[in-house]
């Protein structure tokens, strides 16, 4: 039972990636509400679309019906997300927050024009199977509009994203008291590059295993979250070693 596919697709795995998501959403919008800065603002976003998104997979597997509004919606969340994920590094990492403004009305640009094209375009409702969904193949072939509009945002989103923790990584691994903020981004980007396979993978209508593998990306990218922590935490370390060498 546990190697077949009802077993993999049931929709308590999407239903548990769902409550993870959640989880990690409060925790970085709690974080927002008491510092307002930008990234996590950035993440908040990101993260509810992928809450919501893993909500709309539970509801529809296991009523085995893609209602056609409900996938329109779950398509621009799921392909979006990893953008405004995206977003939250680049504002973190940069000094100019012109380069996070410029590249957040990149992705609002390219969100409309997904939303539109999305809710005006054909459903080819014979790809839209009770169970999982293939993904954005109901839109119709993988280079054609809308759903090219998936591009952008999975793109420069991952670069970023994956970007960003592998100079995270690089630039802790140099700082013994860090070193719990190297683990932390080894965890994010492990996520992050598990999130473009899926989204690849997905693209080319395989999703063997989807619901289980977001369920472990998001899980990832939260244990990162945790062990992150803040810079304070090494600023601490750093000051006490001070102390004790009379420096």
């Amino acid at each position: 039972m546990i190697a077949s596919s009802a077993f993999w697709s049931n929709w308590a795995w999407a239903a548990a990636t769902a409550v993870v998501g959640f989880i990690f959403f409060a925790l970085v919008l709690r974080q927002y509400l008491a510092r307002r800065k930008p990234h996590q603002l950035a993440w908040s976003i990101g993260l509810f679309f992928y809450a919501v998104a893993a909500a709309m997979e539970a509801w529809s597997e296991n009523s085995e019906h893609w209602d056609p509004t409900v996938y329109r919606i779950y398509i621009v969340l799921a392909a979006s997300l990893v953008g405004f994920l995206g977003l939250g590094t680049l504002y973190l990492l940069v000094r100019n927050r012109r380069w996070g403004d410029a590249y957040l009305a990149f992705l609002l640009v390219c969100l409309v024009v997904f939303f539109v094209g999305t809710f005006t375009a054909q459903l080819d409702t014979a790809k839209l199977v009770p169970g999982i969904t293939v993904g954005g193949q109901a839109l119709g072939p993988s280079l054609s509009f809308p759903r090219v509009m998936s591009l952008p945002f999975n793109i420069t989103g991952t670069i970023l994203l994956f970007g960003g923790a592998a100079w995270s990584i690089w630039r802790f691994a140099r700082r013994r008291e860090y070193g719990y903020r190297v683990w932390a981004n080894v965890f994010i980007a492990a996520g992050a590059a598990l999130l473009a396979f899926l989204g690849s993978r997905a693209r080319l209508g395989d999703t063997a295993g989807l619901y289980p593998a977001e369920m472990v990306a998001v899980t990832l990218m939260l244990v990162g979250f945790l062990l992150a922590g803040t810079l304070d935490k090494g600023a601490r370390k750093v000051q006490a070693r001070r102390k004790a060498t009379g420096g």
